[in-house]
């Protein structure tokens, strides 16, 4: 089996990609940027006796999407996981956020989405079966100041997977979404020190989570322990909402 994780060259999308290879999946692995960063995750999944390639893609492009897709298809098979994680931040107060701002956050956390799962969605109904997972964030739950723009795409995956999920159940076919808290990444290592602190005291575990514990829950979400769950958004935050 197939799975293509967008943003695979670094932070979560890295661990998700070790992650499902250890669970047997062959791994595509998309970037945009950083193409050595990449075939270092190609690389680290292969350890685990799989079959990993690196694809470059600007995952906010429909038409590079579909070029990507049909690559993967070529190299590796039809993909059965879509692990949507890619994403930016462009932070601001939105009195002071321009219109370049808004839109690369949107389309590249949110158009993005709907860029893959459509490229997906088809084959995935005619083999009856498929996993969709979208990388969320606790922003898109309870929002960020600052951050109106990552807030509201992430919050429109969460609506989008649930009218997905609605659609595709009766195929075989599961979308979820997993919202992480304050994981320890290069996205989030840039953060004020207040900010961060004040964060800590929001956590119940006082604790910044890992990509690994991301990861861990993308991969039960894809495996077969998870066919009865769908349209669920999972809060990996260690209780910050508590």
């Amino acid at each position: 089996m197939v799975a293509l994780v967008t943003g695979s060259s670094r932070g979560i999308g890295r661990a998700t990609a070790i992650e499902l290879a250890k669970c047997g999946f062959d791994i595509a692995v998309n970037y945009c940027g950083n193409k050595e960063k990449a075939e270092e995750t190609a690389e680290l999944c292969r350890q685990h006796g799989v079959r990993a390639e690196v694809f470059c893609a600007d995952v906010s492009d429909f038409s590079a999407c579909g070029e990507m897709v049909a690559a993967i298809e070529k190299e590796l098979g039809f993909i059965d996981v879509l692990v949507n994680n890619a994403g930016i931040t462009r932070d601001g107060l939105l009195m002071r956020m321009d219109e370049e701002q808004f839109d690369a956050v949107y389309f590249t956390n949110l158009k993005s989405v709907y860029n893959l799962s459509k490229l997906v969605i088809s084959r995935m109904m005619k083999n009856r079966f498929g996993r969709i997972i979208n990388i969320s964030s606790v922003a898109g739950i309870y929002g960020n100041a600052g951050q109106v723009n990552y807030s509201s795409a992430k919050a429109g995956v969460i609506g989008f997977t649930k009218a997905l999920a609605k659609e595709a159940g009766s195929r075989g076919i599961t979308v979820n979404a997993v919202a992480p808290g304050f994981i320890e990444t290069d996205m989030t290592a840039s953060l004020p020190d207040s900010f961060k602190e004040e964060a800590l005291s929001r956590i119940s575990l006082k604790r910044f989570g890992n990509a690994e514990e991301i990861a861990k829950t993308v991969a039960f979400l894809a495996s077969e322990d998870a066919s009865y769950i769908t349209g669920q958004t999972i809060e990996v935050s260690g209780g910050i909402s508590l």
